[in-house]
């Protein structure tokens, strides 16, 4: 119960690891606001979380708006009481390689994962300051870290992690941290992997060789560490990048099965015998 007393928000609440962060605070004893497009989506998961006998509030708005960033920080200050932990969960990714990314499109982008995360983080910056302490975790990627297809995105997960340092440079000393949690494949009910999963209804099990851990992530796994890097038990952390891809950015396991033949030693290696004294 780390989040007993505390408010947050989390933007993107309506479904993959937006709801599954919405769903853990709430039960560690937050008062979440759930902000989606989507107000059914929103309401949904707000209702959820109230009959599991958590508190809850849905709003609806765009994050790359303006005003309606400005109104979801309102409606929590004036609903709960303030803002003490933001969670940016928001991203768009539309075109896998650079061929495919127009000008369009690389805006939209943009917009949906680096713009949202910076209005929402100024819009709340002024009330965490007045009170002084607050928490913001942005949902990165380690697209941001390698390239991994989806250059627009990556590019924006990658900006993402140059914002959080800033911010947790500037505003530490007002008692404000910043950090990031970066996951790997995450599955989830989105539209880019409901279309990935159409042509080819095994991907998940193809890409899993890849981790070292031998699955793809969960949004629960990614939850559990917005969760932590949200509360006092982090209160040392700051500007922060944990990764979270079961191993996939530690090495390619896939590419040492290939040099090795198998996993484990290499097929020419012998021990050396001991030698006496």
């Amino acid at each position: 119960m780390r989040y007993v007393g505390k408010i947050a928000i989390v933007t993107g609440g309506g479904n993959g690891i937006g709801r599954a962060t919405a769903e853990r605070l709430a039960h560690e004893g937050a008062a979440v606001v759930v902000m989606d497009l989507s107000a059914s989506d929103a309401a949904a998961v707000a209702g959820a979380i109230v009959e599991a006998s958590g508190r809850a509030e849905p709003y609806a708005g765009d994050a790359t708006k303006e005003d309606d960033v400005a109104a979801t920080v309102a409606f929590a200050v004036r609903r709960f009481g303030g803002v003490d932990l933001l969670v940016n969960n928001v991203a768009r990714a539309t075109r896998a390689t650079f061929a495919e990314c127009a000008p369009e499109d690389w805006d939209l982008e943009f917009d949906g994962t680096l713009k949202s995360a910076f209005l929402f983080t100024r819009a709340v910056l002024g009330e965490m300051a007045r009170r002084g302490h607050g928490a913001i975790v942005n949902v990165g990627s380690v697209n941001g870290l390698t390239y991994l297809g989806n250059p627009a995105y990556s590019a924006a997960k990658a900006g993402l992690l140059s914002l959080t340092q800033a911010i947790a440079v500037e505003y530490g000393p007002k008692g404000i941290r910043a950090n990031m949690v970066s996951p790997g494949t995450v599955r989830t009910a989105g539209k880019s992997w409901t279309k990935r999963l159409t042509r080819d209804p095994q991907i998940f099990e193809k890409i899993a060789r890849w981790y070292p851990i031998g699955r793809v992530g969960t949004p629960a796994d990614i939850a559990a560490a917005v969760a932590y890097l949200g509360s006092d038990e982090a209160g040392f952390v700051n500007g922060a990048n944990l990764i979270v891809d079961g191993g996939l950015t530690a090495g390619k396991t896939v590419m040492v099965d290939e040099i090795t033949l198998e996993r484990g030693m290499p097929a020419d290696f012998a021990p050396a015998e001991p030698k006496g004294n």
